[in-house]
């Protein structure tokens, strides 16, 4: 089976035609290497992060019809106390009430509700808007940092443990190492180890999230973090800019690389089990 028939490997199928296509091997080699067409070799020489599938249109809703009156109703939640704002039951309670909608069901209610309260409040400029721009790191400048939990066999015993993993965002070349806890010193030690099998520091900047091990605590809507003191001191001596992701889910995608090559790792040097004495 190619890598291209392997479900959720974009990413390392695009790395690794990148990876022959920069060792010189030409194009009409490359498409029957990977098994992919001419429009894939093209995607993936053209950017290493592939682009999302254009989703079908939309068909209609039969709550198009009181979208209006629910963005309205939204709307006059600004500036009403918190504690008596609208929920989507009350919104279907009203639709019902005063617009006789007994075509729409309480879950397509609810579900607009969840998406369209919050662009209204962005709209009105009380909340800040997530913006992304596409990563193109240069050769050497930026690199991701993670941790990820897995399972190691100790003297007859299945241990958890801590894989540490720091990627290069433009080669994909990446160093990984398993401590027995992912505490602060463990963090240190990855990075320091990962700095010598690379040669060197990336000049530009490591992407992190909200490790425990680097930061005290988190700034509402923006990327400014208070640091622990031994993080602060630990970077300013290699001379690492650190570049905060947003929290959860929604900066997954500003590290996917690194995150990808946790379960990477897993798949390939961690089954089966690893045993030791």
């Amino acid at each position: 089976m190619h890598l291209a028939q392997l479900p959720g490997s974009r990413v390392e199928l695009y790395a690794a035609i990148r990876r022959d296509a920069r060792s010189g091997m030409s194009n009409r080699a490359l498409q029957p290497k990977h098994g992919v067409g001419y429009r894939t070799l093209a995607a993936a020489l053209e950017s290493a992060w592939p682009k999302e599938r254009k989703p079908p249109p939309k068909r209609g809703s039969r709550l198009d019809h009181y979208r209006g009156v629910i963005d309205d109703w939204l709307r006059s939640d600004l500036d009403a106390p918190r504690k008596q704002r609208h929920t989507a039951k009350r919104i279907f309670d009203r639709l019902l009430d005063e617009q006789d909608a007994t075509d729409v069901s309480y879950w397509m209610v609810r579900e607009y509700v969840a998406t369209r309260r919050r662009e209204i409040r962005i709209e009105a400029g009380r909340e800040p808007a997530d913006t992304f721009m596409p990563q193109e790191p240069l050769p050497g400048r930026e690199a991701e940092v993670d941790l990820g939990e897995v399972a190691i066999g100790l003297r007859g015993e299945l241990v958890t443990c801590t894989l540490f993993s720091l990627r290069l965002s433009e080669s994909g070349r990446a160093v990984h190492r398993i401590s027995a806890s992912a505490g602060q010193e463990a963090f240190f030690e990855g990075r320091a180890h990962a700095f010598w099998v690379l040669g060197g520091v990336p000049t530009g900047k490591i992407r992190y999230d909200n490790l425990k091990a680097a930061v005290a605590s988190v700034i509402k809507f923006s990327r400014r973090r208070v640091e622990a003191d031994r993080w602060t001191a630990f970077h300013s001596h290699y001379g690492i800019e650190a570049f905060y992701c947003q929290p959860g889910i929604r900066g997954a995608h500003e590290k996917g690389g690194v995150e990808g090559q946790i379960g990477w790792f897993r798949r390939n040097h961690l089954v089966p089990i690893p045993s030791l004495n």
